[in-house]
């Protein structure tokens, strides 16, 4: 009878932990689902900008385009930025090994590699402000300034709210929020890391290389 009474309570427990475990398994789904659209509903909004900017590029004889004075502008450094891509590209880098890194339940290569993605994020923001108080051109009076700092710096914008996401993140995975099977923040951080890469990419092809 004893052997019964505990038979039932370790079904009851294993049910109770494969609600829990069915529970997060779909709030999780439901919440990847709304961070994708998220995703996608910033691609949608860089996209607008881009064609914006193409659209103006394309409606000027040369580009850069010639002042009233009479001047081309100058093209942007692309060695500086080239070398600010590539810090980018790094931190891109880290936080796959840093995600690869939780999954196989290695926290202290964990933390590495995540302090390695945050430093890389802050450095490329060091490098986009340098660039901005060195570049040739202003906000105001060119349709190139003009296109170049609303995207860059919306991209920008975007690096520094990931930087804040992932050191959140790492605080949390630090303090117990997340176990080797429950992650999904980390899982969102990592995927929304990648998004700025890859909107780096176009960025990068449009401004220095095309």
């Amino acid at each position: 009878m004893a052997v019964s009474a505990f038979n039932s309570s370790h079904e009851a427990v294993a049910a109770r932990y494969d609600a829990v475990d069915s529970a997060y398994r779909e709030t999780r789904d439901l919440r990847l689902l709304g961070f994708v659209l998220f995703l996608i509903s910033d691609v949608v909004l860089f996209s607008a900008f881009i064609f914006a900017y193409l659209y103006l590029r394309n409606s000027v004889p040369d580009w850069p385009p010639i002042t009233s004075t009479g001047h081309q502008l100058p093209r942007f450094d692309v060695a500086f930025a080239a070398i600010n891509s590539c810090v980018l590209f790094g931190s891109g880098a880290t936080m796959h090994y840093a995600m690869e890194s939780w999954k196989h339940l290695n926290k202290p290569a964990f933390n590495l590699w995540m302090i390695a993605t945050i430093v890389l994020g802050c450095t490329f923001l060091g490098g986009q402000v340098y660039e901005y108080q060195h570049v040739a051109i202003t906000w105001a009076g060119s349709t190139m300034g003009a296109t170049f700092f609303t995207l860059t710096g919306m991209h920008g914008f975007h690096v520094f709210i990931g930087i804040i996401y992932l050191i959140t993140l790492f605080v949390q995975a630090n303090t117990g929020v997340y176990t080797g099977s429950k992650y999904f923040g980390l899982t969102a951080g990592t995927l929304y890391w990648h998004f700025v890469d890859v909107i780096w990419v176009a960025l990068f092809y449009l401004f220095y290389l095309m």
